[in-house]
């Protein structure tokens, strides 16, 4: 049955495309990057399976750029001591993706790969809570499931207070 069908693919115009009908490979990186700047990052990297093409343009700089919050080098700026300058944007957002640790692994940042917004996280030995270190309080239990490996649990207390500051260059208007 297959040698059937691969000799009609030869014999015939199914198996070979006609240089005279366009197919997506003949669009110009230039115009499928254009239209990929309108779609969100996961759609961007599924369309670069498509071909050669989507593949080039997928990786343009101004693609992801447009991805990146407004403020982003600053944002590498307060994440990373040294960030090496010859990142495309693409590898930028694909580092800012994943959760960054600062203020001694207190905080972790990232972007949202659906939204593309900045995420933050602050464990509770980011803040200052009161009684914290009380053990007939407080245990700090350790775990996986917690994003800073120990979780603080409060045992019984009659009142305590949380407070803490988050000095962060968050872009314009996103608060």
């Amino acid at each position: 049955m297959g040698s059937v069908f691969s000799y009609l693919l030869t014999h015939s115009n199914l198996g070979t495309s006609s240089s005279t009908e366009p197919s997506l490979g003949d669009l110009p990186e230039g115009c499928v990057a254009s239209i990929l700047v309108h779609l969100g990052p996961q759609e961007i990297c599924r369309l670069a399976l498509l071909n050669r093409a989507f593949r080039g343009a997928s990786s343009a700089d101004f693609v992801w750029e447009s991805k990146l919050p407004s403020n982003y080098d600053s944002v590498i700026e307060r994440l990373f001591d040294e960030f090496p300058s010859n990142f495309s944007k693409k590898d930028i957002y694909a580092r800012l993706s994943r959760p960054n640790s600062f203020d001694g692994g207190t905080k972790k940042v990232w972007l949202d790969k659906s939204t593309g917004r900045v995420c933050l996280s602050i464990s509770s030995k980011g803040l200052a809570i009161t009684g914290i270190d009380d053990r007939r309080y407080w245990n700090h239990i350790p775990t996986e499931e917690s994003r800073f490996c120990t979780v603080a649990y409060l045992q019984q207390i009659w009142w305590f207070e949380v407070d803490g500051e988050v000095e962060f260059p968050f872009p314009a208007g996103s608060l």
